[in-house]
């Protein structure tokens, strides 16, 4: 006969051997998932656009962000975490990012959504490059899963344009 130890070393390796099945099948299935959200944002409002005392550009604006994120979830999500983000040139760097605001979303429930706000995050530029620059605000999403790898991606607004004058 066996001892113990022997039987529930058994035991614990077959466990772990299921377990680590169906973590596979789990990740592998999210492959099947095909999302298809869809976002809007719209500037409201520039609430201020001014030149900082050491010479910066800083801009506060005010968005509605609508959102159905739901096809994004599935019974392997456990969170979503987005941001909206400036996007801009100027002529020091060719690509400039600037986080504007974020959300974590718990459930699937609460990944159709509408609501205005202010950037949560200061929107400057080093330099006074802002003044009539075009930008692009985009919403980036990170799909965070019970297991297997995080999935991101993006939905990109284009045709804003920062005043030309300081206010």
């Amino acid at each position: 006969m066996h001892t113990f130890g022997y039987r529930a070393n058994a035991l614990l390796t077959y466990a772990l051997t299921i377990l680590a099945l169906m973590c596979t099948i789990a990740s592998f299935s999210d492959n099947f998932n095909f999302p298809s959200p869809s976002a809007e944002i719209q500037v409201l409002n520039f609430n201020w656009f001014q030149k900082q005392p050491h010479g910066n550009d800083e801009v506060s604006l005010t968005m509605n962000i609508t959102a159905d994120l739901q096809s994004l979830f599935t019974w392997n999500t456990k969170q979503l975490f987005i941001f909206v983000a400036a996007e801009y040139e100027t002529p020091q760097n060719s690509v400039n990012q600037v986080s504007l605001w974020d959300a974590i979303i718990p459930a699937k429930e609460h990944a159709k959504f509408w609501f205005q706000t202010a950037n949560k995050y200061r929107f400057i530029d080093q330099g006074s490059n802002l003044r009539g620059k075009e930008f692009n605000l985009t919403l980036h999403w990170h799909v965070m899963p019970k297991t297997g790898k995080m999935l991101a991606d993006k939905l990109v607004m284009s045709g804003f344009r920062l005043p030309e004058e300081y206010r």
